[in-house]
């Protein structure tokens, strides 16, 4: 099993930027000397909740001083990029890190963000749809052109890209209206910070209950409600789906108490955070064109605390033994093919940092590494 790490650059603690950034980047330094297979970095633009607006530049200077990680984005946003530059810029990714690059894709969703970026939001599908096509095609060919929006014209990636995307490249989707297209475009998926929300009658991006075997084409029993699965199965009838990377927000101590604190301290920050940059208690939110599915997951601000309460007690939190239990849970739910866990989030302290990331490195990572999973298609570096 492919176990990596994620980090949302999230400065909660509000302290200088310079020092916020040396400390995020030195956590990352300690996950590949602790032997964590891969770093995934997120993209957000303008406050607080992720000084991260280029993750691919972030990527190249890790790139340079690691090794034997992979170099992943969760997720960069489609609609914010032009399809050559972003091209280019994951073909120089790929050269400069040894061919270690995997791309996670996204539509995104704050206002914050689209406004600040001149971006119309209400286009937000159409850009995807278009930008992930034409970057896929180039990975493929060496080429790029076309586009209804872009209207490309037909010219040479150089340098030329190493090799495809494909089995590379995931999409993080949170309406059935992204799920379709993920699976359209052949793409598997990424789970963020599962779950998200307490809500059962629409399990967070796509969430379903499907339970697929390695190497099982699907049929109609195995997707009753995952949008992807049956956009797969119309789309690709005869191929098995990927199995998706999955993330956690993911607490461990040898005191159960004092791992179930850190989940009611910092998971608690990062879903007050996420609650205020996407505007969840807002009437704005689900109201924009492409975005209506998001009106099931507006908040009451009386239900705030309560559904913050749920993200604390469905983080996996507790001794390393509950860790693992916490994992076998996931892995049976979501047949993975890799997981890249949050060890910090909320304003964690750098100590507390690496404490975390050691204690899950020494009592948990090796056991969940040995672990069978889906076919792993991401290849070799």
């Amino acid at each position: 099993m492919h176990v990596g790490l994620c980090t949302g650059f999230a400065n909660y603690r509000k302290i200088d930027d310079a020092q916020f950034l040396q400390d995020e980047l030195r956590q990352i330094l300690l996950g590949e000397e602790l032997g964590y297979d891969s770093i995934w970095v997120t993209e957000h633009h303008f406050d607080d909740y992720s000084l991260s607006p280029a993750p691919l530049m972030t990527l190249s200077w890790l790139a340079a001083k690691t090794r034997h990680m992979r170099l992943g984005t969760a997720v960069i946003v489609a609609p914010w990029h032009d399809p050559v530059r972003l091209t280019e810029q994951i073909v120089l990714l790929d050269h400069l890190s040894g061919g270690r690059a995997i791309i996670g894709f996204g539509r995104g969703l704050a206002r914050i963000e689209f406004e600040g970026l001149r971006i119309d939001q209400s286009k937000a599908r159409e850009l995807f749809d278009e930008v992930v096509s034409m970057v896929m095609n180039a990975m493929e060919t060496g080429f790029i052109e076309g586009g209804e929006i872009f209207k490309q014209p037909r010219r040479e990636i150089r340098p030329r890209p190493l090799r495809s995307l494909k089995g590379r490249a995931f999409v993080a989707g949170g309406t059935p209206d992204s799920l379709r297209s993920t699976a359209k475009l052949g793409l598997p998926r990424l789970f963020l910070n599962q779950p998200m929300t307490t809500s059962t009658a629409r399990p967070p991006f796509g969430g379903g209950q499907a339970q697929i075997n390695a190497g099982h084409v699907p049929t109609t029993a195995d997707a009753p409600e995952d949008p992807w699965l049956k956009a797969w199965m119309e789309f690709h009838p005869d191929e098995p789906p990927p199995g998706p990377f999955v993330s956690n927000l993911v607490f461990v101590d040898e005191s159960r108490d004092r791992a179930h604190e850190l989940a009611r301290t910092y998971a608690a920050n990062t879903f007050r955070s996420a609650i205020l940059h996407y505007e969840m208690t807002s009437p704005h939110h689900g109201s924009v064109k492409g975005y209506e599915a998001y009106q099931s997951l507006r908040m009451k601000p009386e239900d705030v605390e309560k559904a913050v309460e749920g993200v604390v007690q469905q983080s996996i939190h507790g001794r390393p033994k509950d860790v693992l239990e916490g994992f076998e849970a996931v892995k049976a739910l979501r047949k993975p093919q890799g997981f890249f866990p949050h060890l910090w989030t909320g304003g964690m302290p750098y100590e507390e940092v690496a404490r975390n990331l050691t204690l899950f490195a020494r009592h948990c990572l090796p056991e969940i590494k040995s672990w069978t999973s889906e076919p792993l298609t991401i290849g070799d570096a």
